[in-house]
């Protein structure tokens, strides 16, 4: 059977079981053994009792079933991939623990007599959560539960509330460490941490984007951000402002004493000495007089220049968000240093977010507990469709599926930046029907080679992108897409995960009308990928 015609029975089966609810794991291995039969064994449809005899069943452990099971437990068993359970295992953690309400409470010191405060407040420590763990649904929950209700107990727009927190809370996808990089790198073969690096700039650009909205929007309508009433005793202005400097002094003060620390304990243990290849990062002797300068001087401005006492106030209003910046730190920091893998950080991150907790007097069994159910479950989910889809995508490849597709697309007369919109277009329209593991395991292996092949100086309007940065471009052009599949309807995810710790007032309905505005946020940040796609590049070596 011809490849067009497999492809579009494909397309026909896929929307059809989904339509009929069948989980989309299950699908697309039914589909997968499907286009098998269809491009290597087709009598089998027609006379099942020729089992056996073809190319397909012929020979057990052999032939495209072979090279299929190979692709899927080669994937299975990438060491990366571990990485996966170990984020959401942590991030299960935080939304129990009390180290996102602390920090909540210490971002809202210092930001609540700003007008639409608490929805900065709110968005910020989205951004910092989506660096700690990089897991959608989570951070949505917990926004809902800590950050809503103030928000309308002080009077805030409904609309820009439940904007502002699913919107800030979906920023995992791009900020990392993102799991929907992690699987896209897995998929194509691309450095994760590439991606990481790449990612940077357009996650934070976003992130911006959405604060400086918040920003304009109750300065244009001061009625959809009230001020609260203001606490006496609490301080004011430039009091606030020294407290805060102070409080940063005591920060840096305390990071700089650990690296400072650090190079002596490579310096003295003989490691730098030893180490013939690279210099172990911000590890020499010739560091150390910054980082002794840097304790001296913050010592000095937090005792001399704010004083004791305003330094120990100031600590304590901001110690909230001490413990996020280390873990934070405990995992970008092992990743960019060059210490630990991608899943070695993961690691870290979730004993450094365990060990936290314990010394908060947290821990216990039953937090654990929950946490390990939650993290079994959401890894189920993945891994299961994940097996699917790659069986689905595997098949397809087999079948001649991606070349068939590169082949129509980039013989077509559409130009360069016309392919890439209609790309756009499709992964926007899946991304309201789909999961976010199933397009980028069955779509991604089929839209990249394409894109690869297309001249580079016609991919932008603005720059031309790197030919080693193509498929990390795309990496991140697909996480922007997915960060909009997120609040779609019908069946965007994060309408969901706000419903169900939502007031029993706010519908459906009005979750989706509060996202219109933030869509249109997210496909200007989308605009920008693809009008400037070197921006993937500027972090980039």
């Amino acid at each position: 059977m011809d490849i067009g015609t497999i492809s579009m029975v494909l397309l026909l089966g896929l929307m059809v079981l989904l339509a009929i609810g069948m989980p989309l794991g299950f699908a697309s291995a039914i589909l997968a053994v499907l286009v098998l039969v269809m491009k290597f064994e087709p009598t089998l449809l027609s006379n099942p009792f020729t089992f056996g005899e073809g190319v397909l069943t012929g020979r057990p452990g052999s032939g495209p079933l072979n090279i299929l099971a190979q692709k899927i437990y080669g994937l299975l068993t990438d060491y990366v991939l571990i990485s996966i359970p170990l984020f959401i295992f942590m991030a299960a953690l935080l939304e129990r623990s009390g180290i996102a309400k602390d920090m909540y409470s210490s971002l809202n010191v210092w930001l609540n007599r700003t007008r639409g405060g608490i929805a900065i407040v709110t968005s910020i420590m989205a951004v910092i959560m989506a660096a700690m763990s990089g897991i959608i649904g989570g951070e949505v929950v917990l926004l809902g539960l800590i950050a809503l209700p103030q928000m309308l107990r002080l009077g805030y727009n409904q609309n820009l509330a439940i904007g502002t927190i699913c919107a800030s809370g979906c920023l995992g996808t791009m900020i990392p460490p993102s799991i929907v990089l992690i699987i896209y790198g897995l998929i194509t073969e691309t450095s994760i941490k590439a991606l990481f690096t790449a990612s940077f700039l357009p996650g934070f650009m976003l992130a911006s984007f959405i604060i400086i909205y918040i920003i304009i929007r109750t300065q244009l309508n001061p009625s959809h951000a009230p001020l609260p009433e203001p606490v006496e005793g609490e301080p004011q202005g430039r009091e606030k402002l020294m407290l805060f400097l102070a409080f940063l002094s005591r920060l840096v003060s305390g990071f700089a004493i650990f690296f400072f620390l650090r190079v002596l304990f490579f310096e003295f243990s003989g490691q730098n000495a030893s180490n013939t290849g690279a210099d172990i990062r911000f590890g020499t002797m010739d560091y150390a007089p910054w980082f002794g300068g840097a304790v001296v001087i913050t010592l000095l401005l937090s005792y001399f220049v704010f004083g004791r006492e305003r330094s120990r106030l100031g600590w304590k209003m901001g110690k909230g968000l001490v413990p996020p910046i280390i873990i934070i730190g405990v995992v970008l920091g092992s990743i960019y240093m060059g210490i630990t893998g991608i899943t070695e950080a993961a690691g870290m991150g979730a004993v450094a977010v365990l060990v936290m907790s314990a010394l908060r007097g947290e821990a216990s069994f039953d937090l654990v507990w929950d946490s390990l159910m939650r993290t079994l479950k959401s890894t189920g989910t993945i891994i299961w469709v994940t097996i699917g889809a790659a069986a689905l995508a595997g098949a397809y490849t087999i079948a001649g599926g991606p070349v068939f597709v590169a082949d129509l697309v980039v013989g077509s007369d559409l130009p360069s930046m016309g392919i890439i919109l209609m790309m756009m277009l499709i992964l926007l329209f899946m991304g309201a029907f789909m999961d976010w593991v199933g397009i980028v395991l069955l779509i991604i292996p089929v839209f990249l080679p394409i894109v690869q092949r297309l001249p580079l100086e016609e991919i932008g309007l603005l720059g031309e992108l790197n030919p080693r940065h193509v498929a990390i471009w795309f990496g991140v052009v697909f996480c922007m897409n997915m960060q909009v599949s997120f609040l779609s309807p019908p069946f965007g995810p994060a309408a969901f995960y706000l419903k169900s710790v939502a007031p029993a007032h706010i519908s459906l309905t009005d979750i989706f009308k509060g996202f219109l505005p933030f869509i249109c946020i997210q496909l200007v940040a989308l605009s920008v990928l693809l009008i400037y796609p070197p921006i993937v590049s500027i972090l980039l070596p």
